[in-house]
């Protein structure tokens, strides 16, 4: 486990807030970075950027241990927890490199599923916002707020399955505030979930580049483009594993590729100190 400082910042009274990057199944990894003594403090905090499963090889163990901090953990949703959704409702077939079948055949399975999709898009405290990919830059963070709530208000309701169907397909790749039904519901999620990166001249998104930032010509960092509404605010994100640790004033990226077999990230928000655990085992 490796730890690295930051400038001292008062705690808060409410206790510390620590995110943590992309575990993808790795329960191995996370529950030896929950021992350490900070992550265990009874008053602390736990965000979770969203892909708390598939790929890794212990999904149900990630998602049952995760699920069990009860309200000290707040979890977002990212693209493989919404693929597991997906599955489970007949939308989508489970692809070849999924390790999602141990979920589905749990004995709590449902009661799982039900948890998941409960969970939000997007959380916005302590001087943070939390997103699993990224937020459009003609997004104001109230209405970022607002439109995520959209989709989870789609996946808390009773007859949630068809809700799936509206959310996979790459079009349309702009917002545009008059945008309804499947179209502005696709934009929202591949926005929160799915955008790395985006065209330069227009700001269109595109899914197909997944590669360090700095060999794309033409395409730039979501958080690079200009015109961002609410640039002041830290945007926390995962995702983007060739992107890696990514610390800078407005975006914060905490994806170390854990399920590749490099590190799983926790991040202390009042002062950004970083505690990584080791995550060879999980490859």
């Amino acid at each position: 486990m490796t730890l690295s400082g930051a400038s001292p910042a008062a705690r808060d009274p409410r206790g510390d807030v620590w995110v943590i990057g992309d575990v993808q199944g790795c329960a191995g990894a996370l529950r030896a970075l929950l021992a350490h003594p900070e992550l265990s403090r009874p008053d602390t905090e736990l965000w979770f950027a969203g892909d708390l499963v598939n790929r890794g090889p212990d999904s149900l163990g990630a998602l049952r241990l995760i699920r069990s901090l009860g309200p000290r953990a707040r979890a977002i949703l990212g693209n493989h927890d919404l693929h597991l959704l997906a599955v489970v409702a007949g939308v989508r077939p489970p692809g070849k490199s999924d390790t999602i079948q141990d979920i589905l055949e749990a004995p709590d399975a449902a009661e799982l599923i039900d948890w998941l999709r409960h969970r939000p898009l997007l959380v916005r405290d302590r001087g943070h916002v939390m997103v699993h990919a990224g937020i459009l830059p003609a997004w104001t963070l109230d209405q970022a707020q607002a439109l995520a709530g959209e989709i989870e208000a789609a996946l808390r309701q009773p007859g949630w399955h068809p809700a799936l169907h509206d959310l996979y397909g790459e079009e349309p790749l702009q917002w545009d505030d008059a945008l309804r039904g499947p179209d502005r519901m696709r934009v929202i999620v591949n926005a929160l979930t799915r955008m790395r990166v985006c065209h330069a001249e227009d700001g269109r998104m595109n899914f197909h580049y997944k590669g360090e930032p700095h060999a794309m010509p033409g395409l730039v960092p979501w958080f690079e483009l200009p015109g961002r509404r609410d640039p002041a605010v830290p945007v926390i994100f995962g995702h983007w594993s060739a992107l890696g640790l990514h610390i800078r004033p407005d975006a914060i990226c905490l994806d170390t590729g854990c399920v590749w077999g490099r590190s799983l990230t926790a991040l202390r928000l009042r002062d950004h100190r970083i505690i990584q655990q080791d995550c060879a085992t999980c490859r």
